[in-house]
């Protein structure tokens, strides 16, 4: 079938002036600062698109804004000649100021989700976007509780039944990866909790607990987009996960999401914006009265510390991290902070003296480390693989090699990108003492995991 030609497009080409080799690159550098993956349109694109065809989303929205700067008035995609999809590029990126914003943000970050929409796929970590939303979660008014009158009653099995789904994903997630069963939770949240929030009738009691629900299963996918380094997906996925959490008033699994955030941002090599998000974390801790959360967000400070190789701060991070941890309660805090145990504290500690150099009291805590629940296989993996590079950096290749191969048959049944980045860090931990034949065979075999870059 023929396209008819772009008129409108082709209009407004000549009015702004631009030549089709200036549009596509202006279009290219603003989705980049829109924190897209990087753009490749050039003048045979806007050839293509003037012909009749029309670009995949985010473009018309990027286009509309090229040109509503260019001839200062507002543009649309309508006025391109493009209309269609009128999602906006950062949906989920903000943190909302009313619980209809939010349910409205979050069901319509599930569903372009579940459409495999480019302009989330690509989307990248914005520092900006997790400063703003911890911001406004310390400052913002607790507001009107949850409420609405939709025509479906929502009852205390419905909660029941997206809190026993959100378990069972957990335990898959901890046991596979997320790359096995992240598809399957945002279905489920799509299809199966959207009704209960847009839809539904509920008074403010059901409606905190609906949101608190909601926000667990909407941080686990998150966690899950996380561990497939899926770092803007996730990134919008915890934003609106501590959106919810307002709406339920839980000023404790903020904190964790918060956390959550900190644990991402030192992940991917932002130690600052780790210690700005892991003090908000502390914040809501000390608010909400949970000792646990309150030592993971110290030793996430303090793991943040080390990054940025500053060892005094790192040591009285972790100092407050212990006065905090041996306040706990076990069995009387809350579930979601349980996993929170001394192999997990263990681990964090193991991370900060292997990055700052100190081999030794890094093989001592990661060998505690691996004294955990058995359940968590990915993370039997990572700590497997960091008292394997302890052992390396203490020059032990013996050593290195047996426990590093454990991690990598456990890396085998994994779907897990984080797991590949573990294996490639091994890899390089081990470089140094590459001489070594069983060094040599056990880097061969990393390779097969985790092909270098």
């Amino acid at each position: 079938m023929r396209r008819e030609p772009n008129i409108l497009f082709r209009h407004l080409i000549g009015e702004a002036g631009f030549s089709h080799k200036e549009l596509a690159r202006r279009l290219n550098d603003l989705g980049a600062a829109r924190g897209l993956a990087a753009l490749t349109y050039d003048h045979s694109s806007v050839s293509r698109w003037i012909d009749g065809q029309r670009p995949r989303d985010p473009v018309p929205a990027l286009l509309a804004e090229i040109f509503a700067l260019r001839l200062g008035r507002p543009v649309t995609s309508e006025d391109l000649g493009m209309a269609g999809g009128a999602t906006p590029l950062d949906l989920g990126q903000e943190f909302p100021h009313t619980w209809q914003e939010g349910v409205a943000t979050v069901t319509a970050l599930w569903r372009a989700d579940m459409q495999r929409r480019r302009f989330l796929l690509d989307s990248a970590f914005a520092v900006g976007a997790g400063s703003t939303g911890a911001l406004r979660w310390l400052t913002s008014p607790a507001g009107d509780g949850p409420q609405a009158s939709g025509g479906r009653k929502v009852g205390a099995q419905d909660i029941a039944a997206i809190r026993e789904v959100t378990r069972s994903f957990g335990e898959l997630d901890n046991r596979f990866g997320g790359g096995r069963v992240r598809p399957a939770i945002v279905r489920y949240l799509d299809s199966a909790v959207t009704p209960l929030l847009r839809d539904g009738g509920y008074g403010e009691a059901t409606g905190r607990a609906l949101a608190s629900a909601a926000a667990e299963a909407t941080r686990l996918a998150g966690w899950m987009a996380y561990d497939l380094e899926q770092h803007g997906p996730a990134q919008r996925y915890l934003i609106q996960a501590l959106g919810l959490a307002r709406g339920a008033g839980d000023h404790g699994f903020g904190g964790e999401i918060l956390a959550g955030m900190a644990h991402q941002a030192i992940y991917i090599g932002r130690p600052r914006h780790a210690l700005d998000l892991a003090r908000a974390a502390q914040a809501s801790a000390r608010q909400a009265s949970v000792p646990s959360l309150l030592a993971e967000a110290y030793v996430l400070e303090a793991h943040a510390h080390a990054r940025l190789a500053d060892g005094a701060a790192c040591a009285l991070a972790l100092h407050e991290a212990d006065l905090a941890f041996d306040r706990r309660r076990p069995g009387e805090e809350p579930e979601w902070i349980r996993y929170f145990d001394e192999a997990y504290l263990a681990a964090k500690y193991a991370h900060c003296f292997r990055d700052l150099g100190e081999g030794r009291q890094a093989v001592r805590y990661a060998r505690r480390s691996l004294d955990m629940d058995g359940r968590f296989v990915r993370g039997r993996m990572f700590n497997l693989s960091l008292l394997a590079s302890a052992h390396a950096l203490c020059g032990d290749a013996e050593q290195a090699c047996h426990v590093g191969g454990a991690a990598l048959d456990l890396a085998e049944g994994l779907q897990s990108a984080r797991t590949r980045s573990y294996v490639a860090d091994l890899r390089r931990h081990l470089a140094p003492l590459s001489g070594e034949p069983e060094v040599a065979a056990l880097v061969r075999r990393s390779r097969d995991l985790a092909p270098a870059a």
